[in-house]
């Protein structure tokens, strides 16, 4: 047997899997093996199982080592293809060199950088336009890293000249302007930088309240229409919309041009309770300023090369989903008539915006469905990020193609995740709970199968992190090693107190109605 063969197949084989004693006992789980087969020539496979037996009444058997690979092809003809005939018992196995891994897994096509494939040296890159066209949600838990890995991508699509408009719900990405001032930038063979000359942070509040923005952001506020205002605010009250229909209408007939104003005018003017309602939160809402007779042109959002941050600091949670749903709906108009290029929507704690049902609805929701379902038709990505997967509509994430999953432990996010990813194994779920921080699986249309890469370094400052309560020494880090932990797919541990989450944790409030912006100030209305 050559030096560089780990070990021979032996017992039944199959298409997809066979079994091999291994000679070498450094081969762990996750390896990637190769096997040369008589039709079609290298085929790549995967360690998925290993056991050691241990016979006590055969000590020939004392230290032999099994292992279970799942087959994973080769290519030919730039199509992955599984063996037509099986392999055969003493067939010899060797480790894969990343060349072959890199090819048959389709690792090299793209041209975003997202880090290295776990345990190897081999870059792994996603394509643009795959990512733009086809949706991507990045799920974990909190402090997995999920805004890290965002950032990264964010880094990416700017270089690659992609428009970009971030929903930062708490502010984390204002720090892309700066470059990063520690990472393993060597391993990772990249350089620190900023994209400063590329940014611009809108704020929504004021700049007193944001003061770190460059510039505020305003909606349109001149001819709202009956239906947009209605849909805007959540109303659901019949006698409301009543209000706001008779309203506007009167509005038509005296004028062409209107605001927010003329409507609080008329409204102040009409008979019944039920505009009492009506008055107070449209007061409210000229009291944002967000309606403006001057508005932040879409254009000017949207440009090559160029992202538009709209952090929401010092917006209360009602008024950041009006917010979404609106600057949606403006973005998805203009890519359907083509006055703004293709570009990259990228949502933060994207359950604020599109929750199951269950857990309520947002005005954000629907617009939300609609750009996942339909935007790729009109060159408009969506990037939903979210540390609480099971609370995300189900629509929005089944339509995401690239699916990038840090560690999840709960019951039902996991269970969300396994629902809107295609083709994940058990072995594949079992592993989701056990990364450690800035390490993903990625199931992606792109790429043959789900892999386990680390998240390369950020370029530019990482704006994500946990606030210290007390100052502590910092834990000093051990060597790198070959970046070694748990093995890929290994059992899991029973008695696991995270594991034990109670699957009732997250289950919807069945029947508890979901309070409007109206409700929640003014009471229902209702008359």
């Amino acid at each position: 047997m050559p030096v560089d063969s780990i070990g021979t197949i032996f017992g039944e084989t199959g298409f997809a899997d066979f079994r091999l004693t291994v000679s070498d006992h450094s081969t762990k789980q996750g390896d990637y093996l190769k096997i040369w087969h008589e039709i079609d020539g290298w085929v790549l496979a995967q360690v998925v199982a290993i056991t050691k037996l241990d016979d006590e009444r055969d000590d020939s058997n004392a230290d032999r080592v099994v292992a279970k690979a799942m087959v994973i092809g080769s290519r030919q003809n730039r199509i992955l293809r599984m063996p037509k005939t099986p392999f055969s018992p003493g067939d010899r196995i060797f480790h894969a060199d990343p060349e072959l891994i890199a090819s048959t897994l389709g690792l090299t096509r793209g041209n975003v950088y997202l880090g290295l494939l776990e345990g190897q040296r081999i870059p792994v890159h996603l394509d643009a336009n795959a990512l733009v066209q086809k949706h991507v949600s990045i799920l974990a838990r909190t402090g997995s890293g999920k805004s890290y890995a965002a950032g990264v991508i964010m880094e990416e699509l700017l270089e690659q000249d992609i428009p970009l408009v971030i929903i930062d719900t708490h502010g984390e990405y204002t720090s892309l302007r700066d470059p990063a001032v520690e990472g393993d930038f060597e391993y990772f063979e990249i350089e620190p930088a900023g994209y400063a000359e590329r940014l611009t942070v809108y704020t929504p509040a004021d700049r007193v309240l944001n003061p770190g923005a460059d510039t505020v952001f305003r909606l349109n506020g001149v001819n709202l229409k009956a239906a947009d205002l209605s849909r805007i605010l959540n109303i659901q009250s019949s006698s409301q919309m009543g209000v706001i229909y008779e309203a506007i209408q009167k509005i038509h007939a005296e004028k062409n041009r209107y605001t927010i104003d003329d409507i609080i005018f008329e409204v102040g003017n009409s008979n019944g309770n039920a505009k009492w309602g009506v008055l107070g939160v449209l007061e409210s809402i000229r009291e944002t300023e967000i309606f403006s007779e001057n508005p932040t042109p879409i254009q000017e959002l949207v440009v090559p090369g160029r992202g538009s941050i709209i952090d929401m600091k010092g917006v209360v949670p009602d008024m950041q989903a009006m917010i979404v749903a609106r600057l949606c709906e403006e973005i998805f108009e203009a890519r359907k008539i083509n006055t703004i290029p293709p570009m990259m929507l990228i949502i933060e704690e994207a359950h604020n915006y599109c929750p199951e049902k269950g857990f309520g609805k947002t005005v954000s929701t629907d617009i939300m469905r609609t750009i996942a379902s339909e935007g790729r038709k009109f060159g408009l990505g969506m990037m939903v990020i979210s540390q609480r997967p099971a609370r995300i509509d189900k629509n929005v994430l089944s339509q995401c193609n690239t699916q990038i999953v840090l560690k999840v432990t709960n019951p039902n996010d996991l269970q969300a995740i396994r629902k809107g990813l295609e083709g994940i194994s058990v072995e594949a779920e079992a592993e989701i709970k056990r990364l450690p921080p800035g390490v993903a699986l990625i199931v992606s249309g792109d790429i043959e199968r789900p892999i386990v890469v680390e998240i390369r370094a950020r370029k530019s400052r990482h704006g994500g992190k946990s606030a210290s309560v007390i100052e502590r020494e910092p834990l000093r880090e051990e060597p790198r090693a070959g970046r070694e932990r748990e093995p890929l797919f290994a059992p899991e541990k029973k008695g696991d107190a995270e594991e034990q989450v109670s699957a009732t944790e997250e289950k919807p409030l069945e029947g508890k109605k979901t309070s409007s912006l109206f409700e929640k100030v003014f009471g229902s209305g209702k008359t």
